[in-house]
């Protein structure tokens, strides 16, 4: 969305950033009545949030692992809901504490539904459940939750190419540079649908390639260089193989 980013209370005269509160709400005073003091809207798309499994991890103490699952999954779930990938007009970098909590959530509901989820998966998942906030996600994936990282994968990339999509649309992106994002954009976006209607059943290093795919592009368009973009276009590329 488009939002005049620097708000004065009606009430009580507060100035304040809602890029930075990421909430319509006077920090001073709470009102809901302000009005926008920016002279043009800016693309913002993120918002100041953090993700918090504290719930969840202390759970697990004396709690069955599907209920864990179901607090983790509504924590990323949350996260995953507020964040986007423009900030107050700057296209941001596709992030791991995105990925990590995007998995997270996918694997969780993945656990959440299984009656005697096997000893691998449900490491997996306490793995994630650990190191999501930090960004970090287990490098080896049980075959039993490939999909789980497929689906995850195709989603995020998913989230990350609409707002690289919008942002080039607004029109930060000059004349000379836009022609060529269009065509990987469009690239991006059939190898999502091609694992969606897999059902994520592609290997971790193709999930993997993906995610460095949309990276590459995404680095290109936040600052021109060149070397960015083939990467993104030889990723891509072994993909493309991948799938003849």
């Amino acid at each position: 969305m488009r939002v005049r980013g620097r708000r004065r209370c009606r009430a009580c005269g507060s100035e304040w950033s809602y890029f930075e509160t990421g909430e319509p709400a006077c920090p001073d005073c709470g009102s809901l009545r302000s009005v926008g003091v920016d002279e043009d809207r800016t693309l913002h798309t993120d918002a100041p949030v953090t993700l918090d499994l504290e719930a969840a991890r202390s759970a697990l103490a004396d709690r069955p692992l599907q209920e864990v699952a179901e607090q983790a999954e509504r924590a990323a779930r949350d996260y995953v809901n507020r964040r986007g990938f423009v900030d107050a007009g700057a296209l941001q970098a596709l992030d791991d504490s995105y990925l990590a909590a995007a998995e997270l959530r996918t694997v969780a509901g993945e656990l959440r539904r299984r009656s005697a989820p096997a000893d691998d998966a449900e490491a997996h998942f306490l793995a994630l459940l650990r190191g999501a906030e930090d960004g970090d996600r287990p490098e080896e994936v049980p075959r039993s939750l490939h999909t789980a990282r497929g689906l995850a994968t195709a989603t995020v990339v998913g989230d990350y190419r609409r707002d690289v999509l919008t942002w080039v649309e607004d029109g930060p992106v000059d004349g000379d540079q836009a022609p060529p994002v269009r065509p990987l954009l469009d690239r991006l976006r059939a190898h999502e649908r091609r694992i969606e209607a897999i059902d994520g059943a592609v290997s971790p290093g193709t999930a993997d390639r993906l995610v460095a795919a949309a990276r590459a592009l995404g680095e290109y368009l936040r600052t021109g260089e060149t070397d960015a973009r083939d990467r993104a276009q030889e990723h891509l590329g072994r993909l493309d193989m991948a799938v003849e």
